[in-house]
């Protein structure tokens, strides 16, 4: 694909990735990476947490729409762009458009957070609802595209994406060079495919591991079928993973991801707890997902340096799950 000017590849390499963090390193954060010691007793393992809750909108999304807009043409840049997502990739796209001076219009579904709506309209972004699934978003975001020329920036099967969210893996290679094991949660599997990328890149012997919801477990299902196994009716507390693979993001998973943990609906919401009562940062049911898996010993790592992408902080504080 021809992008501003120069040939990007369909499916990043590590250099794209590198590339990719040289692009947009003036205009993110480079995130802490800390450690709790009663988090690694429970989890029988060192644990070293990246945390992109702490990231520009409060997520690693903005990692990818920023590598999306820089690559844009001027021309393109005009156009605007469109996506669809439940939240935080909208937030993300809202304000890297912005900061090109480009519209935004963002379909979202009707049941997702308040407070991730709120944040799409405080980037900037123009808000089209529609019904909860997946036809119903594709089918929104095609009617404004004829409708302006906008440029469709998908949430996760788009290489400029993927390349950017895998600048969270490299750079925690950087402050924690020899992890043994890397976690992420997964959805589309932006994250989990940018992170295998990289960290297969940097460190061939490290091990990662996709996370998921039992209830949303379509990567899961893919992985050992070998074949894409969409998740119809994904109903889980992580708002921000019930998406499906595409075919990019799967062809990486495939064969570059070691394994996918599923944990409960109960266990999110305890390592959630954990992480705010323990760590005390702010971390959503999506990035708990990832701490689950950890603090819940789904992979057997006993003695190990274990590091989580705790992918976002962005919950709505009157609807705790863990509030009575």
């Amino acid at each position: 694909m021809t992008v501003a000017g120069s040939i990007f590849p369909r499916v990043p390499d590590l250099e794209t990735i590198r590339e990719a963090s040289r692009r947009i390193s003036p205009h993110i954060h480079r995130t802490p990476v800390m450690t709790c010691a009663s988090l690694d007793a429970l989890a029988g393992a060192r644990l070293f947490f990246k945390c992109e809750n702490l990231q520009k909108c409060g997520a690693f999304k903005i990692r990818g729409a920023t590598n999306a807009m820089a690559l844009l043409s001027e021309e393109e840049a005009r156009r605007g762009v469109v996506t669809h997502s439940s939240g935080n990739h909208a937030a993300a796209l809202s304000l890297a458009a912005r900061g090109r001076g480009a519209a935004a219009w963002i379909v979202m579904p009707s049941n997702a957070p308040s407070i991730k709506k709120a944040a799409v309209e405080a980037y900037g972004g123009r808000i089209t609802e529609c019904e909860p699934t997946l036809a119903a978003r594709e089918a929104a975001a095609r009617e404004i595209i004829e409708r302006t020329g906008a440029v469709m920036i998908h949430p996760y099967n788009d290489a400029r994406i993927i390349a950017g969210q895998g600048t969270a893996a490299l750079e925690f290679l950087e402050q924690a060079p020899d992890l043994e094991f890397i976690l992420a949660p997964v959805s589309g599997g932006g994250l989990l495919s940018g992170t295998a990328i990289a960290a297969k890149g940097l460190r061939p012997q490290v091990r990662v591991i996709g996370c998921e919801p039992q209830n949303a477990d379509d990567a899961h299902r893919s992985k050992a079928s070998g074949r894409i196994e969409p998740m119809e009716h994904p109903d889980t507390i992580a708002d921000g993973l019930r998406a499906s693979l595409c075919e990019m993001t799967f062809s990486v998973i495939r064969e570059r991801v070691d394994q996918i943990a599923l944990v409960s609906e109960e266990e999110i919401v305890e390592a959630m707890r954990y992480v705010w009562e323990r760590m005390k940062i702010v971390i959503e049911p999506s990035a708990a997902v990832a701490a689950a898996v950890a603090v819940f010993r789904k992979v057997d790592w006993q003695g190990k340096k274990v590091g989580v992408i705790l992918s976002g902080g962005n919950v709505d504080l009157a609807k705790l799950p863990f509030a009575k």
